[in-house]
């Protein structure tokens, strides 16, 4: 009788459970998903803005290679500084106003170093913008992983796809400008207005979030061992995407010996795997579970890797970078996706703690894969890469679905204001 009792107690709460997912599944939810998709769309393609004016902020300043990489390290100063703020921060504020005001910081900081007088304030406007893409990298994933949680199944991959998709399209629209001749300064200053004003659209859709009422936690906090495992195969996922980015032209250039108009077709072959692997991520998720798909995304990379540099010719050496890019294209969607599922941890503060190592892993690779190969050979520094792939083949079992952890999670909505 007892146990009836129980049941039939149990049966309205999760009739009405059932009742709140269907209506954020609805037309409120379709809104909610399309608006975090143009929020990561408006992050890429603000981004890509930026990137081919890159050479004219060396021409104007006078810079060689060395300064001008040191001037570009700023941006990446001002994301490692501001990702330990933004969990915090959207934790005081919540992740829908967090996601609009990083947005807005990163969109009005986009035509700052492109007309910066000096150099000084050009390094200054690169770790605002850096700082931008920071917390709003941050702020949109949160979103993210609340719609992903309402829908109870994956769509992380879809929306970094997005983020790929926007930066291909940034990155064209930049091109035509300067085909048609618009300068630089006219350029920055449309995508910033037509930014910020797609922005503010979106945000009424967001999913609201209410801050928290607890006590105010510290800014820098030791992240639990659970999220210092996601934050190590974060750190694996972005050393690869780093290392193929930079690496693999030069690979296919000086070691193949292959001309520049095929190398860098490598990088090609790599964006495209990854925005085609993005768009399937999802479905394979659904499919195999985060865990099998993070052990397949290794194994496929590590194929990719070895092929690229065994085989040694410049065809085998442009599939397999493809295949390393269709390899990592769901590591960073999927461990993201998995924050939210962490128990003991607000997702907001695990997402900030991943993706600070994360962007260890990025800025690091790099330079890690030239010291290698200075100190060897640059194949052998590229090995670096398939070592970091293998890492995350072999511990994707320390990933684990928590449907309490989702519940919670749909709980956490402000849900009077849906």
């Amino acid at each position: 009788m007892v146990g009836d009792g129980s049941s039939a107690t149990r049966a309205p709460e999760r009739r009405r459970a059932r009742a709140r997912v269907g209506a954020v599944r609805g037309s409120r939810g379709l809104k909610a998903r399309a608006a975090v998709a143009v929020v990561f769309f408006i992050n890429g393609a603000v981004l890509a803005s930026w990137i081919p004016h890159i050479p004219a902020l060396k021409t104007d300043h006078g810079l060689d290679d060395g300064r001008l990489g040191l001037v570009l390290l700023s941006m990446a100063v001002g994301s490692v500084l501001a990702l330990p703020m933004a969990g915090w921060l959207i934790g005081r504020l919540g992740s829908r106003r967090m996601t609009a005001i990083a947005a807005s910081m990163f969109c009005l900081a986009l035509p700052l170093p492109v007309v910066s007088p000096n150099v000084p304030l050009a390094a200054l406007a690169l770790l605002i913008l850096g700082a931008g893409n920071a917390m709003l990298d941050v702020s949109m994933n949160a979103q993210a992983a609340l719609v992903e949680a309402r829908y109870r199944r994956p769509l992380m991959s879809s929306f970094h796809a997005l983020w790929s998709v926007g930066g291909v399209v940034g990155a064209a629209l930049a091109s035509a400008a300067m085909a048609a001749g618009v300068g630089a300064r006219w350029h920055v200053l449309a995508v910033t207005v037509a930014s910020l004003a797609i922005v503010a659209i979106a945000h009424r859709e967001l999913l609201p979030t209410a801050p928290s009422s607890g006590p105010r936690e510290p800014v820098f906090v030791l992240p639990p061992p659970s999220v210092l495992s996601l934050g190590i195969l974060t750190f694996c996922g972005l050393l690869a995407e780093g290392a193929v980015g930079d690496w693999s032209g030069v690979y296919l250039r000086d070691v193949l010996g292959a001309p520049p108009s095929v190398s860098a077709i490598a990088f090609a072959a790599f964006s495209l795997a990854m925005a085609v692997g993005r768009f399937a991520g999802d479905p394979l998720a659904a499919r195999l579970g985060p865990a099998r798909l993070l052990r397949l995304s290794g194994v496929t990379a590590v194929v990719g890797v070895g092929g690229a540099l065994l085989i040694g010719t410049p065809l085998a050496a442009i599939i397999g970078f493809g295949l390393v890019g269709l390899g990592i294209a769901n590591v960073i969607p999927v461990l993201f996706s998995a924050c939210g599922r962490v128990r003991g941890t607000r997702p907001e503060m695990a997402l900030a703690a991943v993706a600070t190592t994360g962007y260890f892993g990025f800025l690091t690779g790099p330079p890690l894969i030239g010291l290698t190969a200075e100190l060897t050979s640059l194949p052998v520094g590229l090995g670096v890469v398939g070592l970091a792939c293998a890492v995350i083949a072999a511990r994707a079992s320390t990933l684990t679905r928590s449907p309490r952890a989702r519940t919670r999670d749909v709980a956490a909505l402000d849900t009077g204001r849906v």
